[in-house]
């Protein structure tokens, strides 16, 4: 008799991960309603090459591959289209303000420091193949936190998923 797990006909993965990525639409969208409570701000890691985004192209040359943004103290017109699957941001980027339009399938993680709530993502990305792997631009990923600061508590999807060979 085998221990070995019968392969799905049903995307749970895919599942589990969309209503994930409604987490972050609900923080999102209550954020753009009500504003960010206290000492709560986000990290957003997301695919700049995703189909779909739609960034400024000095963004998009600085940041070919992924882009993390922070929600915290200088942004406006946050708003999440449900039926799009997508949110929008202003932010400024040097000085130079930008509008940021993101499809919710684009993000690869979400931060909330404060509480140290996390989540990590595979975006959807086409079948075409990936571009080999680079290192971000040090300003693209959020700077380290003091030694002594709690470490943060990511959920991840990888004891779920099925190993394939």
């Amino acid at each position: 008799m085998s221990d070995a797990l019968p392969d799905s006909l049903l995307p749970y993965e895919r599942w589990t991960e969309n209503a994930l990525r409604a987490v972050v639409a609900d923080a999102l969208e209550h954020v753009g309603r009500e504003g960010l409570p206290g000492e709560h701000h986000f990290y957003i890691s997301f695919r700049t090459d995703h189909p779909g985004v739609n960034i400024p192209a000095h963004l998009r040359a600085r940041y070919p591959r992924e882009i993390t943004i922070i929600l915290q103290h200088r942004f406006w017109d946050l708003a999440v289209d449900r039926a799009a699957q997508r949110f929008t941001v202003g932010l400024s980027f040097g000085g130079v303000p930008a509008k940021l339009e993101v499809p919710l399938a684009a993000l690869t993680a979400f931060h909330d420091p404060h509480v140290r709530f996390g989540l990590r993502f595979e975006a959807e990305m086409d079948d075409t193949p990936e571009p080999a792997a680079e290192a971000p631009p040090p300003e693209a990923a959020p700077t380290p936190a003091p030694e002594d600061a709690p470490k943060p508590q990511v959920v991840s999807l990888e004891a779920f998923r099925r190993k394939r060979d």
